[in-house]
């Protein structure tokens, strides 16, 4: 299984070739762009979301700015999938159980880093800038589609990404000249 920047894994691969690590880095680059561009605005969509991830590096922490010991923590407010992964138990059909009443995390100077990443360098919105980039026959608006327009951070990426992976696409064809 490869793994890229120590967090995506890429399913199906065994390694990342040289010049697929230049296209990621690319890819990776100008989804980190909107970080930038446009910041957080905690509206608190994306803590609906059905996954959120927490790295094994990032239960301590986690759990200690949440003020719960390590014991109570992994047995009620995580589970663990069978592949490994370690997920937020949320609330029954609701947000991440640290979503407070305000929208705001209560966690938020120490959430986990795909909570951080959200929705800029996340697996599925970078995969797609990389297939976008690598295929000039796609439309990227097509590949996001699955991006809902109500969410302020997705209206940015689907109104400006167009530009940014044609942009791309040129510096992988001059880096490939």
């Amino acid at each position: 299984m490869a793994v890229y920047r120590g967090k995506y894994i890429l399913e199906g691969l065994n390694k990342i070739s040289p010049e697929m690590e230049r296209d990621l880095d690319l890819a990776y680059d100008i989804c980190m762009s909107y970080r930038d561009d446009f910041p957080c605005e905690m509206c608190g969509r994306c803590c609906h979301q059905p996954n959120i991830v927490i790295r094994p590096e990032e239960v301590d922490r986690v759990s200690n700015a949440a003020g719960i010991d390590l014991g109570t923590f992994m047995t009620q407010y995580v589970r663990q999938t069978y592949d490994g992964r370690i997920l937020f138990n949320k609330t029954e059909n609701g947000p991440c159980r640290f979503l407070g009443k305000d929208k705001k995390c209560t966690i938020w100077k120490d959430r986990p880093q795909i909570c951080d990443d959200f929705p800029y360098a996340v697996s599925m919105f970078m995969s797609r800038v990389y297939l976008a980039l690598t295929n000039p026959e796609a439309d990227v608006l097509e590949l996001i589609s699955y991006m809902d327009d109500k969410w302020p951070c997705t209206k940015v990426i689907r109104s400006s990404i167009f530009k940014k992976v044609e942009e791309g696409r040129i510096a992988r064809s001059e880096r490939r000249s």
